[in-house]
């Protein structure tokens, strides 16, 4: 299973298809159930391929310690806040905290996430 955890392509691929999704769905006039289902699938990708690049990275770049725990701490936030606007969204709530909390966890998870050992360097 090293293509999970060899390179971030896979996951970098999985969280940026579920972002369009995400958007598609969100911004949508009507309630668009296809597309829901499959950034549910995506989800699933997006924490399989995480879960698989933290366990062989964490321990081998020591400087970033607690930053990849946070990272994922960070990343199941912002799938939970995804879901949580859709969810709200199709019962005709407000979901205005619930975007402002999204773009809060998805901005701190993409820094940790690109500055750490495996991204880029800022």
């Amino acid at each position: 299973m090293s293509f999970l955890s060899s390179t971030p392509h896979l996951h970098i691929t999985t969280w940026v298809i579920a972002l369009v999704l995400f958007f598609i769905a969100a911004l949508a006039s009507k309630k668009l159930t296809g597309v829901h289902m499959a950034l549910r699938v995506m989800y699933i990708l997006i924490i399989i391929s995480g879960g698989a690049l933290f366990l062989e990275w964490r321990d081998k770049i020591p400087e970033s310690g607690m930053n990849y725990d946070m990272k994922v701490l960070f990343g199941i936030l912002v799938i939970g806040f995804m879901e949580m606007v859709l969810v709200r969204k199709g019962k005709g709530k407000s979901v205005n905290l619930f975007w402002i909390l999204f773009a809060v966890a998805l901005l701190v998870t993409l820094y940790l996430g690109l500055s750490m050992g495996i991204g880029m360097n800022f």
